[in-house]
């Protein structure tokens, strides 16, 4: 294959990797964030600059899986007192703080971010493997998830917290495990893409990049996890099919976002589980 289309894979492996991380977080546990992006950036920045230290490969993307799920956990706390709009809210604020904070930073490259990342060593079609196999582990992780009790207990506090309260269930660990496991993938993801295209900068990891996350989640289905998977590789082709749509992107995902809230609540998933019951009554 030609280099453009190891990019193309290795993009869609890590919007999968960002959809399915984003989906443990809102699907399966309830907590409505709109600042994934800036785990992802967290992520990305810390395996760059590790990287740029001379650090191996393993060890860079170690720390991008760190920071940002450390981040996550400070985040998850603040989620303890916080429910639906207000959580979202402070969400949004955690990924503005993230692109500010980074664009004032010398050591971090500030605007013009960081661009001597080394090469993974391992080429394009090397790079684009080790994504497309990371994003099958996230989804296998996401199926294991999803069918143990701890899927049983993500889902119990993301329908009623008091209600599971009231059969023993911590809400307090659920949320935090949820915001750690989703937001470590989510920093293994940001390093991936450092390695990728070896330059960052803050822009990357901007508001518009966690509204696109959440309408892959969206439109997928909300809790589906192949329905996510499918509308992570549809929304990140669409735009390379049609490159018009790159200047329009905030307003196709929106329109998408009404379409599906509107006319299908549950969206590819939901789609195809109606597909699938027409089929056997037929």
């Amino acid at each position: 294959m030609s280099a453009y289309a190891y990019s193309v894979l290795a993009i869609i492996g890590i919007n999968v990797m960002l959809a399915v991380s984003l989906n443990l977080i809102t699907g399966f546990c309830g907590q409505f964030s709109l600042g994934h992006a800036a785990f992802y950036g967290a992520g990305a920045y810390a395996a760059a600059f590790f990287a740029a230290d001379g650090a191996p490969v393993a060890l860079a993307l170690l720390a991008g899986i760190v920071v940002a799920s450390l981040l996550g956990i400070v985040v998850g706390f603040a989620s303890l007192r916080l429910r639906h709009d207000f959580l979202a809210v402070t969400t949004i604020g955690v990924s503005f703080l993230f692109v500010g904070f980074v664009r004032k930073q010398p050591w971090l490259g500030a605007e013009m971010g960081i661009s001597r990342i080394p090469s993974s060593g391992l080429g394009s079609e090397g790079n684009a493997l080790l994504i497309l196999a990371c994003a099958l582990t996230t989804i296998a992780f996401s199926l294991y998830v999803h069918r143990s009790w701890m899927g049983f207990g993500f889902r119990a506090v993301g329908d009623d917290e008091d209600t599971a309260r009231s059969i023993g269930i911590s809400v307090t660990a659920y949320k935090l495990v949820a915001f750690t496991m989703g937001t470590a993938i989510a920093g293994l993801a940001g390093g991936l893409y450092a390695y990728f295209t070896q330059f960052i900068v803050p822009d990357s990891f901007g508001f518009i990049v966690s509204v696109m996350l959440m309408a892959m989640v969206v439109i997928g289905g909300t809790g589906s996890t192949l329905g996510v998977v499918a509308a992570a590789i549809i929304l990140t082709l669409l735009p390379e099919m049609f490159r018009f749509m790159n200047d329009y992107r905030l307003l196709v995902f929106g329109g998408l976002l009404v379409l599906v809230m509107r006319f299908a609540p549950g969206g590819l998933a939901g789609i195809g589980r109606a597909a699938a019951a027409r089929a056997r009554k037929r």
